[in-house]
C-alpha cells in the first residue's frame, strides 16, 4: 500500500483547478465570475430554490457574506431574489437563466479540454485517472462534509 503524500496532492490540485477555469473561460469567452459566485451557482442547480441562510449554511460562509455575495450576482444578473411564497417575509434565491447558460457552457468546455489533454497522456496514466475518480469523489465529498 503506498502512503497518500497529501501535501503533494493538495499542491496538483489547486493550480489544477485554476488552469482548467482559466482555460475554460478563454474557450468560451467567459466574463470573470469569483470562485465564491461559481459555488453559488453550482448550489443552485436548475429548478432549484433555497434561502439565502440555506445557501450560507450549505456552504459554510457566513450570512453577511452570503448576502454581500447574492447583492453583486443580482446586480450582474447571476440570481434572482423574490419573496417566499410560503412566507412573504423570507427571500428565496434561484439562479438566472444567463447564469445557468454560463455554467453548462463552462461544464462543456471544461469536459473537452479535460478530454484533450487526457489524449495525450499514456493508456496507463489514462487508466490511472479513471480508477482514482470514484476516490477523488468520495475525497471531495470528505471535505465538503467535514466539520468545521
Amino acid at each position: 500500500m503506498t502512503a497518500l503524500d497529501a501535501a503533494r496532492l493538495a499542491a496538483v490540485i489547486s493550480p489544477l483547478r485554476r488552469t482548467l477555469l482559466t482555460a475554460a473561460r478563454a474557450a468560451e469567452h467567459l466574463p470573470e465570475i469569483p470562485d465564491a459566485q461559481i459555488e453559488i451557482i453550482r448550489a443552485l442547480p436548475r429548478d432549484t430554490v433555497t434561502t439565502p441562510g440555506e445557501l450560507a449554511e450549505r456552504l459554510g460562509l457566513s450570512r453577511p457574506t452570503v448576502s454581500n455575495l447574492l447583492t453583486q450576482m443580482e446586480t450582474a444578473g447571476l440570481i434572482e431574489r423574490r419573496p417566499r411564497p410560503a412566507n412573504r417575509r423570507q427571500v428565496e434565491v434561484l439562479a438566472t437563466a444567463r447564469a445557468l447558460d454560463l455554467f453548462d457552457r463552462f461544464d462543456l468546455a471544461s469536459g473537452d479540454i479535460v478530454a484533450a489533454a487526457a489524449a495525450t497522456l499514456t493508456d496507463t496514466d489514462r487508466a490511472a485517472l479513471a480508477a482514482a475518480l470514484p476516490a477523488l469523489e468520495r475525497l471531495r465529498d470528505a471535505l465538503t462534509n467535514r466539520p468545521v
